[in-house]
């Protein structure tokens, strides 16, 4: 995507794009109720989902603007990443089918890291890109809790693995100085690719219940920190941040 306000010679409407990610995600519905024959409940909330991205992403977006092939790749992984949330509270009566769930949030994470190469090739890099990536990221993490809670891998405190970061949003409403942007940290990145890839061999069948709580506590408290530190920081600079 062209954030820097460059207009391309050849640019497809926003709503086109949202319309094949509507097409995708209907298939991948339709795949997976082939597969595992999950409630309606499943489809009603992936249609909700769905229409909730397009909607938040339509607010965002300018007008007579190119998407761009790195919002394009975002998108692809989130269709992915909405199937998965929404299967995650019928994980429990998935039985076999749970290695296709943990096959599906594999190619999830292995998608994560697309968009932003693409982005960086095409010199499309923007703070809407980074941030439509971000809950992307947020939305696959807390779906992966839900499935785990689901499972009975871990108690309900391994919700906070995917609540702390929405969080922290809410909390940026009653202090402004949580706003401020933070410097990039591969610490926060790297715990971020833990907390997925724990979360994903949690739901696996071999994974017993100890380990999987083992390893997600470990996770928790890496978060934990990493929150302490970043809000740690923020305050150190919220006169800054104050008077600006």
């Amino acid at each position: 995507m062209d954030s820097n306000g460059r207009s391309a010679s050849h640019w497809v409407a926003l709503p086109l794009d949202l319309a094949w990610g509507f097409v995708l995600v209907t298939l991948l519905c339709l795949a997976t109720g082939w597969l595992a024959g999950p409630p309606v409940l499943f489809y009603l909330l992936t249609v909700a989902l769905y229409l909730c991205v397009c909607g938040l992403v339509s607010r965002a977006w300018p007008e007579n603007r190119d998407f761009g092939w790195a919002n394009r790749a975002t998108l692809l992984r989130g269709c992915l990443v909405i199937v998965l949330f929404a299967l995650a509270p019928f994980a429990e009566h998935l039985t076999d089918n749970l290695w296709l769930y943990g096959w599906m949030a594999l190619l999830a994470l292995i998608l994560d890291g697309v968009d932003g190469k693409v982005a960086r090739a095409t010199g499309s890099e923007s703070d809407f890109g980074a941030r439509f990536d971000m809950e992307m990221d947020a939305l696959f993490i807390l779906g992966l809790s839900i499935a785990v809670l689901a499972l009975g891998k871990a108690g309900i405190w391994v919700l906070a693995l995917g609540l702390i970061r929405y969080a922290f949003v809410a909390a940026g409403h009653f202090a402004d100085w949580l706003n401020a942007p933070l410097p990039d940290s591969f610490r926060r990145k790297t715990i971020c690719v833990w907390q997925i890839v724990t979360l994903l061999v949690a739901v696996l069948p071999p994974i017993n219940s100890l380990f999987a709580s083992t390893t997600l506590a470990t996770a928790l408290a890496l978060l934990v920190w990493s929150f302490f530190v970043d809000i740690h920081w923020l305050y150190q600079r919220r006169h800054h941040h104050d008077v600006q």
